[in-house]
């Protein structure tokens, strides 16, 4: 696999080895030695989830807080999306900041956001069938949540505004600027 930095601290970009021919391809998902071996990061997931979404769909920005607080490793099998992680750590020079990275069925590329980032999608196929592995169980009263428009942090989710589609949740969320973030 293939380890990419991002320009925050943190967040990775993973590139698996792909094995194709003419019956299809192979590539393994995650490896946890190999994956602990190019980053120096040992993590054990307890939890995978799927959602499938329609164009304009966007879902986020999420956490999870301390000491349920989440990393995860992210992955579209079908479609395309734009997968977002938000800098929520109080004492990081890059807080406020995001890193946005565009995931495909076929680019195969994964995202790693360790604690301390809320994390959203806008699906920008017809339809996307996203998957993500979780290091910690889901809590929902440790639930947290930035809105996903927030202007300071100026996120182009590539979707004009008459097209976003959001849960009546992701409607009410707080600014950045209004949180506390324990991280």
């Amino acid at each position: 696999m293939n380890i990419i930095k991002t320009e925050i601290e943190g967040p990775l970009i993973i590139e698996p080895r792909i094995f194709g021919d003419s019956r299809g391809y192979f590539f393994e998902s995650f490896n946890a030695r190999a994956f602990e071996e190019q980053t120096g990061i040992k993590v054990t997931f307890v939890q995978d989830n799927e959602s499938k979404s329609t164009y304009g769909v966007v879902r986020g920005l999420h956490y999870q807080l301390p000491p349920y607080a989440q990393a995860k490793l992210v992955r579209v099998v079908q479609g395309a999306v734009l997968d977002v992680a938000v800098d929520i750590r109080r004492t990081s020079p890059t807080y406020g900041q995001h890193v946005a990275v565009e995931l495909t069925a076929d680019n195969h590329r994964q995202f790693y956001m360790p604690h301390g980032f809320a994390h959203g999608f806008a699906v920008l196929s017809e339809t996307a069938v996203f998957q993500y592995k979780c290091d910690s169980y889901y809590h929902p009263e440790s639930e947290g949540a930035i809105a996903w428009d927030d202007p300071s942090l100026g996120i182009d989710w590539r979707i004009a505004r008459d097209r976003v589609l959001l849960s009546d949740k992701d409607r009410h969320h707080p600014l950045l600027r209004d949180i506390a973030s324990p991280f």
